[in-house]
């Protein structure tokens, strides 16, 4: 537990050193409403400084012009330097945003580490020059397609998983010769403060990473619309990718978005029930709901909708909820008082939309939780995809189970949501789940799983869930710009065609 005598300070990290800024932020602990740290914090000047930075870094050369081989070897030498370091990373995770020991130790930091080292190897793998077929029209000619940085990217990061968000979009982008001003959220700097400095310690050169905390409104919006950022990689709501799409309109950039979700988990009346309720509970409740791509909307068939909720319930009451920093722990709080109350009040909206509480739907209470943002894990029967709590992000531990009466039904009602992110299906017969997986309108489709993010494999969303993808190869292609370039091969002025535009007829 940090105290008073030993608070840690953390100030913004640009052109490779600490800066620190008249104004500050605490950080709160939500478990225990506890200053876990101090964080300097930044505004649009401060922004301005670290793009500036990094676009002279970025035009210097001195990691775009590295070879691929050799960004992949800083990089894992960086990796390996951040697993030596890994404790603190993880506090840093658990401190700011409530994450259990052991949700921090293996999604939010060494998920982290994995994905990174990844981009590493692609940076080696990557098809960076691709020749075509000589081409004979309409002169003989070789051409070759390049994939080059873009400059200075933008990075805006969430809060639910700050170290490992901010590594999908850093990863890729130092694996392609860029440099980065990082602005993550106000509520949970410190892990990628952490990271910058290992990074900067172990080989990269200084002004390639740089980190600004700071509120949205400004630093964020400055970082979006500034006209030397090429491209800005965001995660986090709908609403505020709206908003970062029109800011980054001005100057054209290049944008990749992965925005909010409202997962179907459609469980088919042939699943294996026991495993079922288990992966629905974990899909709707791991790290309290906190996930974009939780699966929150249950869709059960109605001959078995009773027996399911009534094993849901069961199962659900087991959840031990508590300290983070204990590893029996299985789920922590929210992230601060301001979510927890919008949270009830999704909760009390259903209620009053006809929807019944079956389990949870109240502040937890007693020893443990005197102070603290504590919601009990949630489940909701009874509920229409119409209403309020079906179609908007709760983002949080809240689980609406909706009947349905066959697979067309199903698909329907799975796809009858603004959002298309991630959706899972629950069955015996693999063909039958595979049919409805390609019918359903988002980016990933997991079968009788959850939560199963590749980093070889691209991830993103449909319609209001986002643009682009990150991860795989294809992240790769998000941080370079494509340009080609044709050799003639031709030889004699006689066989090109000029004389679309100019006469050689003798005079």
């Amino acid at each position: 537990m940090t105290t008073a005598t030993n608070l840690k300070h953390y100030p913004m990290w640009i052109g490779g050193k600490p800066v620190d800024t008249k104004e500050t932020r605490d950080i709160i602990n939500p478990s225990d409403e506890s200053v876990a740290a101090t964080v300097a914090m930044g505004n649009a000047a401060d922004i301005d400084a670290a793009v500036q930075v990094a676009r002279e870094t970025f035009q210097s050369g001195v990691w775009a012009r590295k070879t691929p081989r050799e960004r992949a070897a800083i990089m894992r030498r960086i990796a390996a330097a951040a697993n030596d370091s890994v404790e603190d990373l993880i506090e840093a995770e658990m401190s700011a945003n409530g994450a259990t020991v052991r949700q921090a130790t293996g999604f939010h930091v060494g998920y982290a580490l994995l994905h990174f080292e990844y981009f590493a190897d692609l940076a080696e793998t990557y098809q960076w020059k691709r020749p075509t077929q000589m081409s004979s029209f309409p002169t003989l000619g070789q051409s070759v397609v390049h994939r080059e940085p873009i400059g200075v990217i933008g990075a805006i990061a969430p809060w639910n998983f700050p170290l490992l968000l901010t590594l999908w979009k850093v990863g890729p982008a130092l694996a392609a010769g860029n440099s980065v001003v990082v602005k993550p959220d106000e509520h949970t700097p410190l892990s990628i403060l952490e990271f910058a400095r290992i990074a900067e310690e172990n080989g990269l050169p200084a002004g390639v990473l740089n980190v600004v905390p700071g509120e949205g409104r400004d630093a964020g919006a400055r970082l979006a619309s500034h006209p030397d950022v090429g491209k800005i990689a965001f995660t986090g709501s709908t609403q505020v990718g709206r908003e970062i799409m029109m800011a980054a309109s001005d100057t054209i950039k290049k944008i990749t978005l992965e925005l909010g979700g409202k997962g179907p988990t459609i469980v088919l009346d042939d699943a294996d029930l026991d495993l079922a309720v288990d992966g629905v509970l974990y899909g709707c409740f791991v790290f309290s709901g906190q996930v974009c791509e939780s699966g929150t909307r249950a869709l059960v068939p109605e001959s078995l909708h009773d027996e399911f909720v009534n094993r849901l319930v069961e199962r659900a009451k087991a959840i031990v909820l508590g300290d983070p920093s204990d590893w029996d722990t299985d789920m922590g709080p929210v992230i601060n008082g301001k979510q927890r109350d919008r949270i009830v009040e999704y909760i009390r909206g259903a209620e009053a939309d006809g929807a019944t509480v079956v389990t949870g739907g109240v502040q937890a209470t007693g020893p443990g939780f005197e102070r603290g943002f504590w919601i009990e894990p949630t489940i909701i029967s009874g509920v229409r995809n119409d209403m309020r709590i079906a179609q908007e992000e709760v983002f949080g531990p809240v689980l609406s189970v909706i009947a349905y009466q066959d697979d067309e039904d199903a698909i329907r009602i799975a796809n009858d949501s603004e959002f298309g992110l991630a959706a899972s299906v629950w069955s015996r017969d693999n063909e039958r789940a595979l049919m409805l997986a390609e019918r359903l309108q988002v980016g990933s489709v997991w079968i009788n799983d959850a939560h199963q993010i590749d980093c070889q494999l691209p991830f993103g969303g449909y319609k209001q869930s986002g643009l682009g993808r990150e991860l795989g190869p294809d992240a790769l292609d998000e941080y370079t710009e494509a340009k080609t370039v044709r050799l003639d091969l031709s030889g004699g002025r006689e066989s090109k065609p000029y004389d679309l535009l100019l006469s050689h007829a003798p005079k």
